[in-house]
């Protein structure tokens, strides 16, 4: 058996790029609907605070 005949058979049986890069897009927008998620629960919860802040920060009549 040959060297360049058994590196083909490795190459030709070990997971390729390929087939990872799905994987890993998908990994990846998973975890960007999950930060999007998170952004906009924080940004609500930023806007609740300044409301609150600035009904606090008035002068008592």
């Amino acid at each position: 058996m040959s060297a360049h005949s058994l590196y083909k058979w490795v190459k030709a049986v070990s997971p390729t790029n390929a087939e990872q890069q799905p994987k890993e897009l998908l990994e990846a927008k998973s975890e960007i609907l999950r930060l999007r998620s998170q952004m906009r629960r924080v940004q609500e919860e930023r806007d609740l605070l300044k409301k609150a802040a600035r009904y606090f920060a008035r002068e008592p009549e």
